[in-house]
């Protein structure tokens, strides 16, 4: 293991809720009501990605680029107000595998804008490398671009890299990457099939460095 890659919503910071919540409250301003369960299918998505779905199966007049703008605005002032803090266990796993002299990179599916602001809230960017969200690469989540990219980064080769994702999308990402998976199982994620994932957890505590290096082998 040469490299360790996190996701972020889910893994990171239990945003999934921020992010249902907000994304109905757009949908209402539409005069579109939807439930939680419509939006657990674009979890690890872009937000480019989402709306295009969205706008072809309502017909929105809006833009992309519109409905992107009055999405991050609110969901960057829900995050200003809020009291979020890192999963449990994240912190204490991100020292121990900074104290292995272990590169750490996030690839998200959320903008670099949003990756800053809640690696900053949590205070956690110290531990990181380096960062990149799924829409500086041509193709987002459940293709491995984002993956292959922050592996480059890093200077570290795919089969090295350890991914942790609580997506289905991300976990496909990071295998057809050709990287091993650690899929977390985060309630608050909605229904996510992480079958496809080499090992399979319900909290962060139960990984460290060494369950890590006994993955790879």
């Amino acid at each position: 293991m040469k490299a360790v890659i996190f996701d972020m919503d889910g893994v990171l910071i239990d945003s999934e809720p921020l992010h249902f919540e907000v994304d109905q409250m757009v949908l209402r301003k539409l005069n579109i009501n939807e439930s939680k369960s419509y939006l657990e299918r674009f979890v690890g998505y872009t937000n480019c990605a989402m709306w295009q779905i969205i706008q072809n199966e309502y017909s929105i007049e809006k833009t992309i680029d519109e409905l992107i703008e009055l999405q991050m605005t609110t969901k960057l002032h829900f995050l200003e107000k809020s009291d979020y803090k890192a999963i449990d266990g994240i912190k204490e796993l991100l020292e121990e595998i900074r104290l292995n002299k272990i590169p750490m990179g996030i690839a998200s599916s959320s903008p670099r804008v949003f990756i800053e602001a809640v690696i900053n809230k949590i205070g956690i960017s110290q531990y990181f490398d380096n960062w990149i969200s799924g829409e500086e690469v041509e193709k987002s989540k459940p293709e491995p671009d984002v993956f292959l990219k922050i592996s480059e980064l890093l200077g570290v080769n795919p089969d090295k890299c350890i991914v942790i994702e609580d997506s289905k999308s991300g976990t496909i990402a990071a295998k057809k990457a050709g990287m091993k998976c650690i899929g977390y199982k985060n309630i608050n994620s909605g229904n996510q099939d992480l079958s496809i994932a080499d090992l399979i957890i319900d909290r962060i505590p139960e990984i460290n460095v060494h369950t890590m290096k006994e993955l790879m082998r």
